[in-house]
Formats: structure tokens, C-alpha cells, sequence
């Protein structure tokens, strides 16, 4: 199948190439070791409003039963976890990067994964963070069984189409949208109404980058 090529609206200076629309299984795999040993007994949660973090930060306390713990899966650092745990915010489950400096265990109903060398680590966990990537999950799968978790297989899952320019301009829009974060953190403490002005300049640009692009 000969692969799509795009260009988005706005551009840093001295990028030219489109962007090659690429198949999420090309550069990442699924990681399916588990805690066979029951060496890790930390629990990492998935939240659409947090990221991954520790059950123990998210709930107060461990909810994980001791006794399935060999049954949960290994997340390490820049793992990729999806949660098919669908929410307003997050209408068919949240993908968020790992980024906490140590192993931890999670449910095996979540999906982890890890992209190689050929794509930035973060310039994933920002694409990740808009609705670029709902219109194909609504299209292949489903809310299955239970209204509030989201249903596609592994192999439709990785099949998922992703737009990617050069590793070197990944990360140039990277640092800039990772930047924006960090003002609306620092600014959130401050007022919000700069907030919200900083927040609607980091989807705008968020959504020139991703999703509007002429095809190819």
C-alpha cells in the first residue's frame, strides 16, 4: 500500500519534507512481559487527567489484590499505556507515556507498548494528547459489552495511521508543545485566566501540527 504523504498548515523554518502518514505498529511493539515473579509490586494507574502515575499517589493507597500480582504487566520508563477506560475527556480511553523513573506493575486489561528509535518519545505522548487519532478508534472498534470501556483488537489497534515528519523536526515540535505545557503548569498557580489563554494557543497549534494537513 503506497503510503500518504501531508503537510501541515504552519512549519518551523527549514522543514520542507511532508510528513509520511506511517502505521503505529511500524515503530512500536507491544510489550507483554509480566510480573511472573512477583519482583515488582508497585501499581501504576493510567488517568486521562494525570498520565500514569502510582496508585499509591492516585488513590491514597494500593488497590491492587497481592495475590494477581504476577499476572499484571511490566511498565517501565517511556512505555506507552492505554487505557480503554472511556471518560469525557477522554471518550475512547487515554494514552499517556511513562514517565516515571522506576518499573511498576498494570492491569493487564491495559495495552503497553514501546516505539523504537525512529520516532520521538515525546513528540508521541503530545500527538497522543489530542483527538487526532479518535476518528480512526471511533471507526475500527467499539464500547463492547460495557458502556464504560472501549473495545478494538491489538491488531487494529497497531494499525492505527500516524503522521510523522523527520526525527529532527518531531523534535522540534516537540519541545515547543512540551514548553506550552510547562507554562500552563507554572501559570495555573498563578491566574487563570492566563491559563486559559495559554491552553487555547497550545490545542490551536496542537491541532494545526496534527490534524490539519493537506494530504498528498
Amino acid at each position: 500500500m503506497e503510503k500518504k504523504a501531508c503537510t501541515p498548515q504552519i512549519r518551523f523554518k527549514g522543514f520542507t519534507d511532508p510528513w509520511e502518514q506511517r502505521k503505529l505498529g511500524d515503530f512500536a511493539i507491544k510489550r507483554t512481559a509480566k510480573n511472573s515473579t512477583g519482583e515488582v509490586t508497585e501499581t501504576f494507574t493510567n488517568s486521562a487527567e494525570r498520565g500514569v502515575v502510582s496508585q499509591l499517589e492516585f488513590f491514597d493507597h494500593d488497590i491492587t489484590n497481592s495475590e494477581n500480582m504476577t499476572g499484571y504487566m511490566i511498565v517501565e520508563t517511556d512505555d506507552f499505556v492505554y487505557n480503554p477506560r472511556i471518560s469525557t475527556i477522554a471518550p475512547v480511553g487515554p494514552i499517556n507515556r511513562c514517565r516515571i523513573k522506576r518499573p511498576g506493575i498494570m492491569s493487564p486489561l491495559y495495552t503497553v507498548f514501546r516505539a523504537d528509535e525512529t520516532v520521538d518519545h515525546l513528540f508521541l505522548e503530545h500527538y497522543f494528547k489530542t483527538d487526532s487519532w479518535h476518528p480512526y478508534m471511533y471507526l475500527e472498534g467499539n464500547s463492547g459489552a460495557r458502556s464504560d470501556r472501549f473495545s478494538i483488537s491489538d491488531a487494529i489497534f497497531f494499525e492505527m495511521p500516524i503522521r510523522c515528519p523527520s526525527v529532527r523536526e518531531q523534535e522540534r515540535v516537540a519541545a515547543i508543545l512540551e514548553h506550552f505545557d510547562d507554562l500552563i503548569t507554572l501559570h495555573q498557580r498563578k491566574a487563570l485566566i492566563v491559563y486559559t489563554s495559554v491552553d487555547s494557543a497550545l490545542m490551536t497549534m496542537s491541532t494545526s501540527l496534527f490534524s490539519s494537513s493537506r494530504m498528498t
